[in-house]
């Protein structure tokens, strides 16, 4: 069993990297990829403490972009840019490779918008946030995420979203920080396309995280067969190697489906709990929410393939 979309406290995670690691062997993982966000800066203290715990480890990480092949299209309104999460899994740590450059580049946006966030909160009653609060949450300036704005939200300002529970926590990204929240502040506009162009001969291997939540939008689960083959061919076409069908978050016949749709679409299956820590209390590493989740070690098999043959071609 293996768990390749985990989140530490270099990005939006309440684990240290130390933790993760030791977490992922009690609970009997045989691998696991650190995916935090825009950045690979946590892959020397994880890198050390897999060793030490006899866990594999894979250099990783999960990125904002844009897809803008299938833009949103919503009632009553102008089809707008989608915004996908996407996962990159043996990403060369090299700080002068084109890859870091991408992800330096997404990290300045990301801090740009939490400062713009802050004022956006700021201006709707929440007077006692500010970019100190949440940079002492998170332990440094560049690894704020949501999270550390909902966690500060709840402990500054109770009175307007009320005391935090398992509900009010994912109502308020639906209330405040999700996209229509608001106060959302829309993410990078790095497209798909450019993202592969920087890991050309680097053995990068990408894949699509959470599927369903990226372009199912507000439409049943019951049209993912119709819509998702479409997406899954464009998106081979362009250079994505797998799915995220594995997705912790998703239930086994969910998950069942997104594998076949996969598999049919010429795409490595690939999954991961999107482990945070005590920030998402319902998701257990390695077993997701719903406590059933079991991503098969040959999906890394296939993934070190593919880097393989990446690299040779």
């Amino acid at each position: 069993m293996i768990d390749l979309h985990t989140h530490s406290t270099y990005s939006d995670g309440s684990d240290r990297p130390a933790e993760l690691a030791r977490r992922a062997r009690e609970v009997g993982l045989s691998a696991i990829a650190l995916t935090d966000h825009d950045s690979t800066l946590g892959h020397e203290e994880m890198a050390l403490a897999c060793a030490a715990e006899g866990v594999d480890y894979v250099v990783g990480v999960e990125v904002s972009l844009r897809d803008n092949e299938f833009p949103k299209v919503r009632p009553g309104s102008p089809p707008a840019p989608r915004n996908v999460h996407v996962l990159a899994y043996f990403v060369p740590t090299n700080p002068a490779h084109p890859v870091q450059a991408c992800l330096a580049e997404l990290r300045h946006d990301r801090d740009l918008r939490n400062v713009a966030l802050v004022d956006a909160l700021v201006e709707r009653g929440f007077t006692k946030l500010d970019l100190a609060y949440l940079t002492e949450l998170a332990g440094n300036v560049h690894s704020i995420g949501r999270p550390h704005f909902a966690r500060a939200m709840f402990e500054l300002h109770p009175e307007i979203v009320g005391p935090r529970t398992a509900t009010s926590w994912n109502q308020l990204f639906t209330d405040w920080l999700g996209d229509g929240g608001r106060a959302y502040i829309p993410k990078a506009s790095m497209s798909i396309e450019s993202f592969i162009e920087s890991t050309r001969d680097s053995g990068v291997v990408v894949s699509i995280a959470h599927p369903l939540v990226n372009y199912l939008d507000d439409a049943p689960l019951s049209s993912a067969e119709r819509t998702m083959p479409r997406v899954l061919d464009s998106l081979r076409e362009r250079g994505v190697v797998g799915i995220e069908a594995y997705y912790g978050s998703n239930d086994e016949s969910t998950r069942a489906l997104m594998v076949r749709l996969t598999r049919n679409a010429g795409l490595i299956p690939t999954g991961g709990s999107d482990y945070h820590g005590s920030y998402k209390q319902d998701i257990a590493l390695g077993r997701g929410r719903t406590g059933d989740l079991h991503v098969p070690d040959h999906v890394l098999e296939e993934l070190r393939a593919a880097h393989a043959d990446a690299l040779v071609n």
